[in-house]
Order: C-alpha cells, then structure tokens, then sequence
C-alpha cells in the first residue's frame, strides 16, 4: 500500500469521525485536518480537483472556526422552582441520560433544592441541581450540559466565574458518591483569591484607609 493510499484512508477517517462529533467546535477542526490531509492526497496523486475542493474547505472550516473562537457567547443562571413545568420537560427529553451519571437523584425530593438552568445565548444549555445542607453548603445533585454545548464553557462559567459566590454559596459543591468534584475545588480557591483582591483593592484605594491597610487580614 503506497503513502498516497494511506494518506487518502487517513483523511477519509478524519472526516467521518468530525461528523460523529456532537461538539461543533471538534467538528470544524477534525474537519479542518481532514481536509488538509485531502489537500495533500490530491497533490500526491495528481488530482487537482480534489487539491482544488479541500482548499476551499480548509477556508470555509477556518472561517467557521474563527467565527466560533472569538464570538462573545452571552452566558446567564436562571433559578427556577423544584416543580417548574419547564424542568418537567426538560427531565422528559433528558431524564434517562441524567440518570446514567446521577443515577441517585430524584426529583421529588424538593426541600431545601437549589435548581439552575446556565442560559448559553439564553439556550438553557446547562442544569445545575444542588441541596442547599447549610447557608454557604451545597450538596451537588445534578450538574448536566446538552450534547452541542459540551466544549467546558458552561463549566467555566458556572465554577469560575463567581456565580455561586455572588448567592453566597463560599464553599465549593459536593457530591455524596466517594470523591471530591476539583472543577470544584479549583473555583472556590480562585474565586477566593479573586475576591479577596478585589476588596483590598478597593480598601486600598478608599482615603479612609490610609494608614489601616496593615491590619488588613
């Protein structure tokens, strides 16, 4: 088998696998590679129109892709009650997948529940399902993006962008199966940092502070 064979199967499994992708961003760029890799089939065997077509797609992949990387996606929590009638829908077209991660959660159990949708461009692209244990604890029951938006956005934007913080939820969620979530861990000691600078800085910058920034703890 010549390289130029290889080259072609090789390029032939990259597209494929970019349309198995229910992430758009992996599509655009597994598609991407597997267009430059039909770029260099085509050259290898000397055919030009397949050269000519994937030089387009190699365009239009990285136009999508620098359309995707530097829009600025409007992010928003949307607190809504245990028994909304949009959550009933929302468990009915994905309740069984729900299960499979957090096969313990049930959604009679109401009391004391925390329930946040993450709007993505004002999608409800993200649940977030926790039982408030204490005034800043949460005990974390369902934390579930849709297929297509699972590229860590909505993570970020949940655990490090100080949303919870802001509720006055300081300590970060846990779950009850053995283990510590660290995405977790990550935004409570960053969001800490964060906010502790914040306050010195506007400490600081007050006239009233002069000569008390020392016994600033």
């Amino acid at each position: 088998m010549s390289v130029a064979t290889l080259i072609g199967y090789l390029g032939s499994a990259l597209v494929v696998a970019s349309l198995s992708m229910r992430s758009i961003l992996k599509l655009r760029i597994i598609g991407l590679a597997g267009a430059f890799t039909f770029v260099a089939y085509g050259y290898l065997i000397d055919a030009w129109p397949i050269v000519l077509t994937n030089v387009v797609i190699v365009g239009i992949q990285l136009a999508f892709l620098r359309e995707i990387l530097t829009a600025e996606e409007y992010f928003r929590l949307l607190e809504v009650r245990p028994d909304s009638p949009y959550l009933d829908v929302f468990l009915d077209r994905y309740g069984s997948e729900i299960a499979k991660i957090w096969p313990d959660f049930s959604q009679e159990e109401a009391s004391g529940r925390l329930t946040i949708f993450v709007l993505r461009d004002l999608v409800p692209a993200g649940l977030f399902v926790a039982n408030v244990k204490r005034p800043s604890v949460l005990e974390l029951r369902v934390d579930f993006v849709i297929p297509g938006y699972r590229d860590f956005k909505i993570g970020r934007h949940l655990y490090h962008s100080g949303s919870l913080l802001e509720r006055g939820f300081t300590r970060p969620p846990y779950r009850r199966a053995p283990g510590l979530l660290t995405t977790c861990d990550e935004w409570a000691s960053e969001s800490r940092l964060r906010i502790r600078a914040e306050r010195r800085s506007r400490w600081t910058s007050s006239p009233a502070a002069d000569g008390k920034i020392n016994g600033d703890s």
